[in-house]
């Protein structure tokens, strides 16, 4: 079973020595990365006693992204922002009493929300932590990876899905379900708003691009289905497997 070192749970980055003068560009990258975080955790503890629209709105993309790794009983799988817990019932029951779900957030109301669920259900195989999901570690890799409505709100969207990818067995899978301004057609005329209320309800990162980084770090890379005009999308991704 994975060993999550749960460091505080995990500090946000560390910043690296600035230049003389202060102003190294490494300095100033680590400073927007910290403020993207700390606006995020205030976001997400605000909204975390109102997700049940979303919860409830979003479900059946969800279910259909979890089918798509096709878990197993006995599996271990990363739940990579794991909000409130909306996917732990799911990926429990997938795994079976012989696997273990260890999910991930760096709100702390969120995480206390998804605890809750798993001290009412009596889940003992299900592990909550709070972590930044850019240094989050486990001792043994993960047999699967499942990041909802989390990638694009992530500070850090490349080093976010380097981790992940760094924490998966060979030839596991990942399975993004994720939220994007409209992709095509004159609907994009509207993005501009689009952005704003994403920045304003999630502290959606405008800089990452999810599904490009996706692309560029796993061997292949999937987009299986898009919803609600092309903003929402389900992305399945697989690391290399060891060669025979």
């Amino acid at each position: 079973m994975p060993t999550p070192r749960d460091g505080n749970e995990t500090n946000a980055g560390r910043s690296s020595a600035s230049e003389p003068d202060g102003t190294s560009g490494r300095a100033q990258t680590d400073r927007a990365y910290r403020a993207h975080l700390e606006r995020s955790r205030r976001q997400w503890d605000r909204w975390s006693d109102w997700y049940t629209m979303s919860e409830r709105d979003f479900e059946p993309m969800r279910e259909a992204a979890i089918d798509s790794v096709a878990l197993e009983p006995g599996d271990r799988v990363l739940d990579v922002g794991c909000g409130p817990g909306v996917n732990l019932e799911r990926l429990r029951a997938d795994v079976g009493p012989t696997g273990e779900v260890v999910a991930v957030d760096y709100s702390p109301e969120m995480v206390e929300k998804a605890r809750e669920r798993i001290n009412r259900d009596g889940w003992e195989n299900v592990t909550v932590i709070r972590a930044d999901a850019t240094q989050f570690e486990a001792t043994v890799a993960f047999d699967a990876a499942v990041a909802s409505l989390s990638l694009s709100v992530m500070p850090d969207v490349r080093r976010t899905i380097e981790n992940i990818h760094r924490l998966l067995q060979p030839g596991a899978p990942l399975v993004v379900f994720d939220i994007r301004p409209f992709p095509e057609g004159a609907r994009r005329l509207l993005n501009p708003l689009v952005r704003l209320f994403l920045r304003w309800y999630a502290n959606w990162n405008p800089d990452g691009d999810v599904l490009e980084t996706l692309d560029s770090v796993f061997s292949t890379c999937t987009v299986l289905e898009t919803h609600t005009a092309g903003t929402t999308y389900t992305a399945l991704c697989q690391k290399v497997p060891h060669k025979a």
